[in-house]
């Protein structure tokens, strides 16, 4: 299976869990600054990774980048999300960004794939659950890093 894994990331962990998620599936991981529209089309998977900012918005590169997304054509095409975000200090919006590019990959006509379950967080809220699950892999790297293994891995075998 093809596998494209298209991230924003300022910091590097959202860039570190893409490239790790690469190396797992033998997919090819691409900045959302360098993605073309190719990038999105030419797989048989899409993963979309964010880290989440503040109070609930998508990674700057990512909302300068929105348009890529946009122009693709995503219609039935297997879409999965991961999102990396702080539980502790933004407990209300929490993995916020993967809800947000979760609507517009629905939008796109895409079917989204690789829920998980919400259970081993400690949150407040999140734009990213969606009756009763996450609608992507969720991962707390300042203060659950230790799961983040575990987690990658379980959510690769249920996407794989």
């Amino acid at each position: 299976m093809s596998v494209t894994i298209i991230f924003g990331s300022d910091g590097g962990a959202t860039m570190g869990v893409a490239k790790r998620i690469s190396k797992k599936c033998s997919g090819r991981s691409v900045d959302i600054k360098d993605a073309t529209t190719a990038d999105f089309e030419n797989c048989q998977l899409l993963i979309l990774g964010s880290p989440t900012y503040g109070d609930g918005t998508l990674q700057s590169d990512w909302e300068d980048n929105i348009d890529k997304l946009r122009n693709a054509n995503l219609k039935g095409k297997k879409v999965a999300l991961f999102g990396t975000g702080d539980q502790t200090t933004y407990p209300t919006s929490f993995v916020d960004a993967i809800g947000i590019l979760y609507d517009e990959v629905l939008e796109l006509g895409a079917k989204v794939i690789g829920f998980t379950e919400t259970s081993g967080y400690d949150y407040v809220g999140s734009t990213a659950e969606r009756d009763g699950k996450f609608v992507g892999l969720a991962l707390d790297l300042d203060t659950q890093s230790s799961m983040t293994e575990k987690r990658v891995t379980a959510w690769l075998s249920q996407l794989l």
